[in-house]
């Protein structure tokens, strides 16, 4: 199959695939629209010409600031066609990361959502002289008042119908290099001021290449559904390996509506981050604690047989004895069938996870129910995937073999040392950071540490940087430590402390409802979430689900102190990054006086 640059992408597979639905997305009022590939291309076709004639010139940042949207997916290959460069900003920013990004590429143009992002761009144009315009996909946001320079985006495209846009376009169609560079995508900045990951199209046809040769069990009668933010490297190269093969993505727009969504679309497809997996998990869990009777050892049962047949079997590329196979086509059909058609996913043919540790135990539960989950690491730096699980073979406890064609081997201190073409090209405008970014040899350094198998399988243990050593030498992963106690239902969000510390110390939000929930069945009375985490039987309680869950942990990992929080970690007080990871410098600092209580007199 032929790789094309991204700038003529979405043309070549139009002139096959004419008035086959490419996307599908959402009208205002919720209906899902399908666009044919000949649309596709025409309307990108004509938001590349308005870009030419606004005075887009190749190599020229243009940033774009939204939730997903079609039109987002438009405007990146619009400018890809003019040999420009995308730099996506989280829907989530602040105007103070905004104008970071606006300030360090020097962004002159953003293309931005709804009200929310347009108020915030608004603001960094009057404080910012490089960005001089703003162009708006939502027809419902407001302009302020003395707003003389924005557009919205249908107005927009309409500028380019001229004869010397056209054969300005077409003439940069005809000079798009690989070489070219595609993509600014900065760094969530967990520690430090945030870094421009310079990816070139050359970078995303090796991912597709790559990726053609591990994933073997897609088609072009698969439909994704576009979930995470498009400016996460995870979903953007995902979608872009998804149109190369022709598959159909749904956008969707706003995440909080995913549960009703990915019910309405019921795609086959989907990458994801393991939170969402942690939810499905415990609403399965709960229902099955619930049942009683029969249905209890209904459910039980078939999650064992599941776990025997494709675990024990076919993962090993064996035919499972006949009474396993005969239990799991009739629990396929009716218990797991009734499950994911509950959330939603009962067509599902696999579903790529990635971005943070998922918990071996849900990994495994739902390989068991038959929701084969392809999981996997990366890097923005390496056009994301590293590793990821084959079809067959996958070994549950690592995060997948390495890619064909790309190079791993372990450093100094076990960090995982990366080389290969979905390399990052370098940081933008820091230099040094490049250099210190890369061993003599030329290998990425990725800051996790880790180990390989002898079957070239990636064993993650955490970031090099999150790394705990307590005043009694011993060193504690954290990340290990929190995904094991998030399996808990009655558990949100966990911060392990420990650094420097006697003992391992913890932060937990709960899931506030079902601890609620749990406390009137108690009659436990509370006037207040946050009296309810000063209970004392709630807190027994929540210690002895810990001391479970850790059961298999050595002494210095397990959690001997915790405080329940009465306000969750978010990305709004700075304590999570957009992309829901824990800044623990914020959260060392916001509570270090709830954090010294743990400590007081032990």
């Amino acid at each position: 199959m032929a790789y094309y640059h991204l700038g003529e992408l979405i043309h070549h597979q139009a002139l096959n695939l004419k008035h086959r639905t490419a996307l599908k997305y959402q009208s205002p009022e919720g209906e899902w629209i399908d666009l044919s590939w000949k649309a596709f291309s025409d309307v990108t076709m004509k938001a590349a010409r308005a870009m030419a004639e606004m005075g887009v010139e190749p190599n020229d940042n243009v940033g774009i600031y939204s939730q997903n949207m079609e039109k987002y997916l438009i405007t990146d290959f619009a400018a890809y066609a003019n040999k420009a460069v995308m730099v996506p900003m989280y829907a989530t920013s602040s105007p103070s990361q905004v104008s970071y990004i606006v300030h360090d590429a020097q962004i002159k143009v953003i293309f931005v959502g709804e009200q929310f992002q347009y108020n915030n761009a608004w603001k960094v144009q009057q404080e910012n002289p490089v960005l001089v315009k703003l162009i708006i996909f939502d027809r419902k946001v407001v302009l302020k008042s003395d707003d003389k320079t924005s557009v919205y985006f249908d107005d927009f495209i309409t500028t380019g119908d001229n004869s010397e846009s056209v054969a300005l376009v077409n003439a940069r169609l005809k000079q798009l290099r690989e070489s070219d560079l595609a993509t600014i995508i900065y760094t969530s900045g967990t520690t430090g001021e945030p870094k421009g990951v310079m990816l070139t199209h050359a970078n995303y046809i090796k991912a597709l290449k790559i990726h053609d040769l591990r994933i073997t069990q897609l088609s072009d009668k698969d439909l994704s559904m576009c979930f995470l933010p498009l400016t996460h490297i995870f979903e953007k190269a995902w979608t872009y390996y998804c149109l190369y093969k022709s598959v159909v993505v749904a956008v969707n727009r706003e995440p909080g509506e995913i549960r009703k969504t990915i019910k309405q679309v019921r795609p086959t497809l989907m990458s994801n981050v393991p939170r969402f997996w942690e939810k499905v998990y415990d609403g399965v869990k709960e229902t099955m604690d619930n049942a009683s009777g029969i249905l209890k050892w209904l459910f039980n049962d078939a999650v064992k047989t599941g776990r025997r047949h494709n675990l024990m079997y076919a993962n090993a590329g064996k035919r499972a004895p006949l009474g396993n196979r005969i239990k799991y086509f009739l629990y396929r059909h009716t218990v797991f069938y009734l499950i994911k058609h509950i959330v939603g996913i009962d067509r599902g043919n696999f579903f790529p996870v990635a971005g943070a540790p998922l918990s071996d135990t849900i990994n495994e539960f739902m390989q068991s129910i038959g929701v084969h989950i392809i999981y996997g690491y990366g890097l923005s730096e390496t056009t994301a995937t590293v590793s990821c699980f084959p079809e067959t073979g996958f070994r549950i406890g690592t995060v997948g073999k390495v890619m064909p064609d790309v190079d791993v081997k372990i450093g100094e201190n076990n960090e995982i040392l990366v080389k290969g073409e979905t390399v990052m090209a370098g940081y933008y405008n820091k230099p040094d950071a490049t250099r210190e970014a890369f061993t003599a040899d030329g290998y990425f350094k990725t800051g996790d540490a880790g180990s390989l198998t002898e079957d070239n399988e990636i064993i993650l243990t955490d970031r090099i940087k999150d790394l705990y050593k307590t005043s009694n030498g011993k060193y504690i992963a954290p990340q290990m430590i929190e995904t094991r106690i998030s399996e808990d239902k009655y558990i949100d969000q966990v911060a392990a402390i420990g650094d420097g510390r006697k003992f391992v110390s913890a932060l937990i939000v709960p899931n506030y409802e079902a601890l609620a929930h749990y406390a009137r069945e108690q009659h436990i009375s509370f006037t207040s979430v946050a009296e309810l985490m000063h209970n004392e039987v709630i807190n027994d309680f929540i210690f002895g689900r810990i001391e479970l869950l850790q059961s298999q942990f050595t002494s210095y990992e397990k959690i001997k102190r915790f405080t329940l929080l009465s306000e969750p970690f978010s990305v709004e007080t700075g304590e999570l990054t957009n992309t829901l990871k824990l800044r623990r410098k914020v959260i060392l600092e916001r509570y270090a006086d709830l954090i010294e209580g743990m400590y007081h007199n032990r």
